[in-house]
């Protein structure tokens, strides 16, 4: 669109952010959260005022129209409990393992993609993928292919997931699809790993098992796109304004401790994680400090 109506590169970089809100916000319904993530994805640490109004503006035009289409925003029921220390403390400690879990994501994500792209016929990669797709869902099952919203409500909402290590399922799944050159995106397994992670550790930490796998969700989202602003926003917005302070501590956690991985190789992180130190480092090509060749 921006280039249709000839817009300079710099109108053209806010254009690019407006259409990525509008279209998290029509999406999902979460118009607050889809404004901040795109103004801050791109480089963790500078905030894209400019971009602004123009995309709180398209994300809030999304919103209204993709409800006016009958889209019904996501939404989820969850009790949160009442604040005390302790819980404080349960939650903190998801949100290190979710940390971890960010972790994992990541690294197998890409590993995969640099895996598959060692067979250099893109053709026999698909074909190689789809064939491994179909042998996991032939031994595991459907839940595992698709979107799985439905997967991630009766995790929060039902407070049941078919599987302890079902987080583990869909990284394998997601990871074969998406190296092997089937398009697809990372938002919503993102959602699905962290909510049936938080359904499963939940009974060990003492959390009730509905808040811990949103909470997981919130958390293991923040570790990938390295967004705790956002996060909590989506969180607020998904699960309500109660639990606000248990979604920010556990996004906190979750970003600082998910070291310099992240879903986008693109993505910038300009200041250090853990200490006032100006570092200017790429998601997965460098670590903080060490610059490779």
């Amino acid at each position: 669109m921006g280039r249709t109506f000839r817009l300079d590169d710099r109108d053209l970089r806010v254009a690019t952010l407006a259409g990525m809100a509008a279209f998290f916000s029509a999406l999902f319904g979460t118009p607050l959260a889809a404004t901040v993530f795109a103004i801050m994805v791109i480089s963790i640490g500078v905030l894209y005022h400019v971009a602004l109004y123009p995309s709180l503006l398209a994300a809030l035009v999304a919103y209204g129209v993709s409800v006016r289409l009958g889209v019904e925003p996501t939404r989820f029921t969850v009790a949160v409990p009442d604040q005390s220390v302790g819980m404080f403390v349960r939650v903190a400690a998801l949100g290190v393992l979710c940390a971890l879990v960010s972790i994992l994501f990541c690294k197998l994500m890409h590993g995969a993609g640099h895996l598959m792209k060692r067979i250099k016929n893109p053709w026999l990669r698909v074909i190689c993928g789809g064939f491994a797709v179909i042998a996991l869902t032939w031994v595991f099952g459907t839940d595992y292919n698709g979107a799985g919203m439905d997967i991630v409500t009766r995790a929060i909402e039902q407070e049941t997931v078919a599987v302890p290590w079902a987080f583990l399922l869909k990284l394998v799944f997601t990871a074969v699809t998406l190296a092997a050159g089937f398009k697809g995106g990372e938002v919503v397994p993102s959602f699905f790993v962290g909510a049936t992670f938080g359904c499963a550790v939940s009974p060990l930490l003492g959390l009730p098992v509905g808040f811990g796998a949103a909470v997981g969700l919130a958390a293991v989202f923040c570790g990938v796109t390295n967004c705790p602003v956002a996060s909590t926003l989506l969180a607020v917005e998904l699960f309500g304004a109660e639990g606000m302070l248990y979604f920010a501590l556990a996004c906190c956690l979750s970003y600082m401790l998910s070291g310099y991985q992240g879903l986008y190789s693109s993505q910038t992180i300009l200041y250090s994680k853990l200490k006032a130190q100006f570092i200017n480092v790429h998601t997965n090509a460098y670590h903080a400090g060490e610059k490779t060749e």
